[in-house]
């Protein structure tokens, strides 16, 4: 039996009115709450007895309408938590040309590899470089470190081959430096503990220093360094490291130089942060996300590799049922299983190509331009509000500071945030600096405005001023 429509033009009447309603979601992502939580009567509608028949495509619309307004909230431009982008429309139209197709994008001969190659090409010229650059459109940053490191850990494995057997590989970076690379680390089998985590300046910037001597300790012990890790945008403060410095100590060294540029590397765009972000250009490998700062729906992220060869060598394992043809099928130049651990792959790349289309990068680096202007807006609020003390620099786009309060300033600082969630005021997170607890607010929303940010502030200041109150009384 075909899993096709009985009635396709019923089907196609749901189609449309859901299609309105996403398009109804978006046009109305300024109104109401910027979270809310899951009602107990929905979550218990969804744990539900598994479906034998089928359900109408007029309920089936009925039922996503009903979840829609429970979502994280990042598409709202009061959100501020983590690192969220906050999508666009034109990623539904590509997604709706994407599932039409149902592309397989890791192997054959079609226009799916033509499109993704189309946008690593533009990847490799927006970071300066070289047009021979390979990568992949993946999940996120999160994978796209662990192809980079895959690359980066054989590379040096063959290189060392001949080494002591014993000898542990070794890779370096900050004390700041995102999660996913020690994850990265532990799944190929590096071993989380060989990641050095390098001190920080005041300015939440790996310690050069530190960084050299810990690689000569390392060498003293006979380990094998083979890669730094560098990071344009801590998820905490969104610092970015010296890397040039690093870039020189890698070339020196002849040590692998990845950078984790999740979100920070597109800040390579804007006039504020060009000239710290030109060492993008030396990097062996960079993983960063479209689904952040490009304003790409998620999931969409990209690895890129200053050496195709190394690339390839990584992953290239293709087994007879997948040997290349010269025509047909088969055929093709490309295949991204060569390149990735992944055989089956959705067609991410296509919504990047469309929104890039849609949109052009001056649009795009008007978007991090105006962010980082919005976040050094909102520093000059804090500073001027005698309630409130920045606890950190604002390279970027993110601003940590907090509620002075005379007792209990980190437990009240939290509060603070639960409030401004629960309320559906704003959606901001909480990081720890040291042994403070900081307001975190994140910016990377296209639809943000400067009086967004005075809302928040007001916002933060009343509900400070309240549970001051509260612990006087």
């Amino acid at each position: 039996m075909s899993l096709d429509p009985k009635d396709w033009n019923a089907f196609r009447k749901s189609a449309h009115a859901m299609l309105d309603a996403s398009l109804d979601k978006m046009e109305a992502s300024r109104e109401g709450p910027v979270w809310k939580p899951v009602t107990e009567t929905l979550a218990k509608s969804i744990r539900e007895p598994l479906p034998a028949g089928p359900m109408d495509y007029a309920d089936i619309t009925q039922t996503l309408e009903s979840l829609m307004p429970y979502g994280p909230g990042n598409i709202h431009p009061r959100f501020f938590g983590w690192v969220n982008g906050a999508g666009a429309p034109s990623n539904i139209l590509a997604e709706i040309a994407g599932a039409s197709m149902n592309v397989n994008a890791g192997s054959r001969n079609h226009v799916a590899p033509h499109i993704e190659q189309q946008v690593i090409r533009w990847m490799a010229e927006v970071m300066g470089m070289p047009k021979e650059t390979s990568g992949l459109v993946v999940t996120g940053t999160s994978m796209a470190t662990i192809v980079a490191l895959k690359a980066a850990r054989d590379f040096h494995q063959k290189k060392h081959e001949n080494t002591n057997p014993d000898a542990c590989m070794v890779g370096y970076a900050s004390e700041q430096a995102h999660s996913c690379i020690g994850r990265a680390f532990d799944m190929l089998g590096i071993c989380k503990d060989n990641l050095r985590k390098i001190p920080c300046n005041e300015n939440f910037e790996m310690d050069i220093e530190a960084l050299k001597a810990e690689i000569e300790k390392d060498r003293a012990f006979c380990h094998i360094p083979f890669a730094i890790i560098g990071s344009a945008g801590t998820v905490n403060t969104g610092a970015i490291d010296n890397l040039n410095a690093i870039a020189d100590i890698c070339e020196a060294q002849d040590l692998w130089f990845h950078v984790d540029g999740a979100f920070g590397a597109t800040a390579i765009l804007a006039k504020q942060a060009k000239e710290r972000l030109s060492a993008l250009s030396r990097v062996d490998s960079l993983a960063f996300d479209f689904h952040k700062w490009w304003q790409v729906n998620y999931d969409a992220g990209c690895v890129l590799i200053r050496d195709p060869l190394i690339h390839r060598q990584a992953f290239a394992r293709r087994p007879e049922y997948l040997r290349g043809k010269e025509r047909g099928l088969a055929g093709g130049d490309f295949w991204a299983v060569d390149y990735g651990p992944e055989l089956s792959r959705g067609f991410r790349a296509l919504k990047v190509w469309t929104h890039i289309k849609a949109h052009g990068i001056d649009a795009i680096t008007d978007v991090v331009e105006r962010n980082i202007s919005q976040a050094q807006y909102l520093e000059s609020l804090v500073n001027a509000s005698p309630e409130l003390e920045m606890l950190a620099p604002v390279p970027l786009n993110i601003c940590c500071f907090r509620y002075k309060f005379d007792t209990g300033m980190n437990s009240k600082n939290n509060e603070i945030v639960l409030r401004l969630q629960e309320n559906g005021i704003a959606a901001p997170s909480t990081t720890t600096l040291g042994e403070d607890l900081a307001i975190r607010v994140n910016i990377t929303n296209h639809r943000t405005e400067q009086s967004d940010l005075d809302i928040l502030v007001k916002a933060i200041i009343d509900i400070g001023g309240t549970l001051s109150s509260v612990n006087k009384a």
